[in-house]
């Protein structure tokens, strides 16, 4: 048992709350635990400037945020320059919702998703994925509704979670003392199909078995599955 109280294979308690802003296209507060992020939809009708002029496909961006007072300690806002941590984050993001899109169906059509850290407790980068879709599939939505898009681009749901070795144990969905003390730490991303979008696994200590990372990724996928439900 956790210090939470959780089994190794359980999720924390999870929530979405939509429309929680009042101006982006698409916003959800995503609460994974005491981990909580608000994530944004907003849309450009026009294809970014790096495209060709006969690329006739739209675009799905990210940006991500640890807000100052998210952590025990403060941490300074990336005003200028962001950190190689925060733009390996925004690019997850980015290619994960691209990878559950047709980006053929949403010609000429920018859509960024913001996701703003308000308070961390590990599982910040699979929390603004789970929330970035469910922002992009309100937003794309309401561009049909508005004219601006003929069809939803979306090709299946998808989603993100933690899933480490702690104290030699499997344990899904890890907290900040879990993942700061895991001596492998893994994030998976799948599609509701279970087509891998993304699977990151590091060790901080010894090196383990070819059998122990699929079961970590089979744990996660269990996870990932309940999430998608949730939807």
């Amino acid at each position: 048992m956790r210090l939470d109280n959780r089994e190794n294979n359980q999720l924390r308690n999870i929530n979405f709350t939509h429309n929680f802003t009042k101006h982006a296209l698409g916003s959800v507060l995503v609460e994974f635990g005491d981990t909580k992020v608000i994530v944004t939809a907003s849309a450009d009708l026009k294809k970014p400037k790096w495209m060709s002029d006969d690329d006739e496909r739209g675009w799905v961006t990210a940006e991500y945020s640890l807000l100052p007072s998210a952590t025990n300690t403060r941490c300074k806002r990336e005003r200028d320059k962001v950190s190689g941590r925060t733009h390996e984050i925004q690019r997850l993001i980015g290619r994960s919702l691209r990878a559950c899109v047709d980006l053929h169906k949403m010609p000429k059509l920018t859509i960024t998703i913001d996701a703003d850290v308000i308070q961390a407790d590990g599982g910040t980068r699979t929390a603004s994925i789970c929330g970035g879709y469910l922002a992009l599939k309100d937003a794309i939505e309401k561009l049909i509704e508005n004219g601006d898009l003929a069809e939803s681009p979306i090709i299946e749901p998808i989603a993100a979670i933690s899933i480490g070795i702690v104290d030699g144990e499997i344990k899904l969905d890890l907290n900040y003392l879990e993942d700061s003390n895991a001596q492998a730490d893994s994030n998976v991303v799948l599609t509701k199909s279970g087509k891998i979008v993304d699977f990151q696994t590091t060790t901080e200590g010894e090196p383990y078995e070819y059998e122990k990372m699929i079961e970590l990724f089979n744990i996660a996928k269990q996870g990932i599955d309940e999430i998608i439900k949730m939807y």
